[in-house]
């Protein structure tokens, strides 16, 4: 969504100061935004025994911004080895941990094992035979197939290479527990940037619904029930926002159902990554060009490699010219970077104020699949990261990439062979 009011003053009053001292471009957070809708969080869901968020480390794979997850007590779901790796260094312990991956590699099911473990989220009932060692605890991915309609931006359950369908989960179960272990739990991902909390119900009606088929096949007490992440962002203004408040509720009201009919009830977990940080960060880069042909664009000092979504979803992303809020919106451009590719586009026909060179443009909603996403196509590099503290103050938490990191992977020691030699 737009980035808050309170974010927009306490960023907006010190931004050009900020990027005289830092250069541009950069994406910068919100501390005080992140724990604020951490703590919502834990608030509204407060009525579920054991209600816990594993964040989604790939929306923010940052280690500032792990640690602030920490001390909200939240855990890490991590799909990768650095996912993990960043996660244990800053003390994650066994529970902390979701580990969700597909076609998994033996590599990371024995990485997944040191150091303790994780909870090894399956996605793939032929897994189960390839897990080395198999741990005490388990958990299954969920797909329910044509059983469910997915929502807009994830697409149909039927055509996603994730999870086990609805008639292999019993099987998965038992086979699982001839394997050895002797708790479960259940895990399903449903839906992405959903912003009808309805659909988000329905995800822990059928869940805990799946819960009850596999106790009755197979007697297993679920210790916890995994609804995924997909809470979304409006990223438009004129969208409104997930109503978490009503959808807790209603959540909550499913979760104590159960437990009176059946004498137990699973924690519920979740693993939101947008949701938590998307709002809470932006983009900061600075208009270097104006090109006037068949339309009027305005050319930054950033381009896709440091926020895609606009290119690869045709997204939107609000954009604000710093200094210009009451300024009359008598221009449209397109807001262009300097990558060789004609969709590296922040904005097409946009109606802005007129931008002069020079101007620092705020591009919204980077706090979540923004630089995370970045890459060095065209030997284009991603940019600095910075965390405004609470208490006003700038931290760089992650430097930019450069021309010698570019060519790292170059400076090699020769290897070279002849098959059949």
């Amino acid at each position: 969504m737009p980035m808050s009011d309170a974010f927009k003053q306490r960023l907006f009053k010190a931004l050009p100061e900020i990027a005289e001292h830092y250069g541009t471009p950069f994406h910068i957070y919100d501390e005080a935004g992140i724990r604020e809708t951490g703590e919502h969080l834990k608030q509204v869901f407060s009525g579920i025994d054991g209600f816990r968020e594993y964040f989604a480390v790939k929306a923010l794979p940052n280690k500032q911004i792990l640690k602030l997850m920490k001390e909200m007590n939240f855990g890490y779901d991590c799909s990768s080895i650095p996912e993990l790796i960043m996660s244990r260094e800053l003390g994650a312990d066994t529970e902390d941990i979701m580990f969700t991956s597909n076609n998994t590699s033996p590599e990371e099911f024995a990485f997944a094992e040191q150091d303790g473990g994780c909870i090894l989220n399956l996605d793939d009932i032929s897994l189960i035979d390839k897990v080395p060692n198999f741990p005490e605890l388990i958990c299954f991915r969920y797909n329910p197939g044509p059983r469910r309609t997915g929502n807009i931006i994830i697409g149909n359950p039927v055509e996603a290479k994730y999870g086990i369908t609805h008639e292999q989960v019993v099987d998965a179960y038992r086979k699982a527990k001839e394997r050895g272990a002797t708790r479960f739990g259940l895990h399903t991902m449903v839906a992405s940037n959903e912003l009808d909390y309805t659909y988000m119900v329905e995800t822990a009606r059928m869940v805990l619904s799946l819960a009850e088929l596999v106790k009755a096949e197979l007697d297993i007490e679920f210790e916890f029930v995994n609804i995924g992440g997909g809470f979304g962002i409006p990223y438009n203004p004129d969208q409104a926002p997930l109503d978490i408040d009503t959808m807790a509720k209603e959540v909550t009201e499913l979760f104590d159902a159960f437990k009176t009919k059946n004498g137990f009830v699973p924690r519920m977990y979740m693993e939101s990554g947008r949701f938590m940080t998307g709002p809470h960060g932006c983009l900061v880069t600075r208009a270097i060009n104006h090109k006037d042909t068949y339309r009027n664009y305005i050319g930054v000092d950033s381009c896709m490699s440091a926020l895609m979504r606009p290119a690869l979803y045709e997204a939107y992303h609000h954009i604000d010219v710093v200094g210009k809020d009451n300024a009359p919106k008598e221009m449209t451009y397109d807001v262009v970077g300097s990558l060789c590719e004609n969709n590296d586009k922040f904005a097409v026909q946009r109606e802005l104020p007129k931008i002069d060179e020079g101007d620092l443009l705020v591009i919204h909603d980077s706090g979540a699949h923004g630089h995370a996403m970045g890459f060095q196509y065209n030997g284009r590099l991603r940019p600095q990261e910075l965390l405004l503290r609470c208490d006003g103050s700038v931290e760089l938490i992650r430097r930019a990439e450069t021309v010698d990191d570019y060519f790292a992977t170059q400076n090699y020691t020769p290897d070279s062979f002849t098959p059949g030699a």
